[in-house]
């Protein structure tokens, strides 16, 4: 028996069912969830940092923006609504793609 105590994509069961396997779960509490997907994102997060491939790269990406999803609907907003969140910080701060590492600042 293998023990996870982990938050699952929502098709894990039936997946693991189809299998022919029994399982555990319990449906979690909104506050919970939230905890349990900021865990997951932190998870997914590494797993992207592991990656040796490209594919395996974007196969992580896809999963942390899955994760986003999720939690900007926790926070009653849609992708859609940090998209532009996002576009606007670009928009006033920049985005990353110069590639610009800063070094330090001199207060003078």
């Amino acid at each position: 028996m293998m023990i996870y105590n982990k938050l699952v994509r929502d098709r894990i069961p039936a997946i693991i069912e189809q299998a022919g396997k029994t399982f555990t779960t319990r449906i979690l509490g909104d506050e919970e969830y939230r905890k349990e997907l900021q865990k997951k994102a932190f998870e997914e997060l590494e797993e992207y940092v592991q990656a040796e491939t490209d594919e395996a790269a974007l196969e992580e990406l896809a999963d942390v923006l899955e994760i986003i999803h999720a939690l900007a609907k926790c926070h009653g907003a849609s992708i859609e609504q940090v998209e532009q969140i996002r576009a606007e910080k670009a928009v006033k701060r920049g985005g990353f793609q110069e590639k610009i590492f800063l070094i330090e600042v001199h207060d003078e």
